[in-house]
């Protein structure tokens, strides 16, 4: 796992190999970010890393400017690696260590931009969408981005933009208005 680009690009980044994870591939995730380098301006963003992992996205993130990530993920194990790395790097992540599911219920913040990327096959992933938006969790403007696989459709609610694919990486993106 490596950053793409910003201030820590080309760091490698080794997590341990017994995370119950599935990373983002680099492949995918330079995809994604030279996406939105053309849509948005990353530096200043506050970003919510919702099922965060390894915190692959996170550093991302925090390697291109963004002033405030918080990561969520339920696994001890992954919340200390990115908690080891944030402090490492000094990147401006909080993590936050609770379902994911249940940290949007209670949230009380907006966010500029939410990256979810649960299990591919989690039993609520095509909710997910609707609890954001009902929950107001998004800025107006704010992007939400859904990684999801090739054998699940995302749900086309109203703020729906497109769905991108890169190999068994799917992106699907919505817009709060």
């Amino acid at each position: 796992m490596r950053i793409i680009s910003g201030i820590h690009k080309g760091r490698k980044i080794l997590p341990p190999k017994n995370l119950p994870v599935r990373p983002t591939t680099d492949f995918a995730k330079e995809a994604l970010f030279n996406l939105l380098d053309n849509r948005i301006e990353i530096e200043g963003v506050e970003v919510l890393d919702l099922f965060a992992g390894t915190g692959n996205i996170s550093y991302e993130f925090a390697s291109r400017g963004a002033s405030r990530i918080t990561a969520v993920d339920q696994e001890p194990a992954c919340c200390s690696f990115i908690v080891r790395v944030a402090q490492e790097y000094d990147m401006p992540i909080r993590v936050h260590r609770a379902n994911a599911l249940t940290y949007l219920l209670r949230n009380t913040t907006s966010f500029d931009i939410i990256f979810v990327d649960p299990p591919y096959n989690h039993p609520k992933l095509a909710a997910i969408p609707a609890l954001i938006f009902d929950n107001n969790a998004l800025k107006p403007g704010g992007l939400l981005i859904l990684e999801h696989g090739p054998r699940t459709n995302a749900p086309k609610l109203e703020q729906f933009l497109e769905t991108r694919s890169y190999g068994n990486v799917n992106f699907s993106f919505y817009q709060s208005r």
